[in-house]
């Protein structure tokens, strides 16, 4: 299962918000690349896939695909600001190592 923080999920509605016409909701999936192997990818959808995860939290829906789901179970989004900048974190619990630079990683 997916999981995002309160933070997240205001911060994704925020965003969702400005966008016209509204999508119907986030999705999250991995994708090849990244010096470990796979990196996240968020974008905004119209409509899920056929054979999506579909996750509600309140108005949000969150877009899952099979593929992705074999590397996000257990994950949970958060959206940080800190000094060095702001974004969202993924803690993933399927993950062996990260590249230097934390935005890719190998399960």
């Amino acid at each position: 299962m997916v999981q995002l923080t309160e933070t997240a999920i205001g911060k994704v509605a925020e965003i969702l918000n400005t966008q016209e016409p509204k999508p119907a909701g986030l999705r999250i999936s991995v994708v090849g690349g990244g010096c470990s192997g796979f990196s996240y990818s968020m974008a905004f959808e119209n409509s899920p896939g056929m054979l999506d995860k579909t996750y509600k939290y309140g108005d949000l829906q969150v877009f899952v695909d099979q593929a992705s789901l074999l590397y996000l179970d257990g994950v949970e989004v958060d959206y940080v600001e800190s000094m060095e900048g702001s974004g969202f974190k993924f803690n993933n619990p399927n993950v062996k190592s990260t590249c230097g630079c934390g935005s890719s990683f190998s399960a």
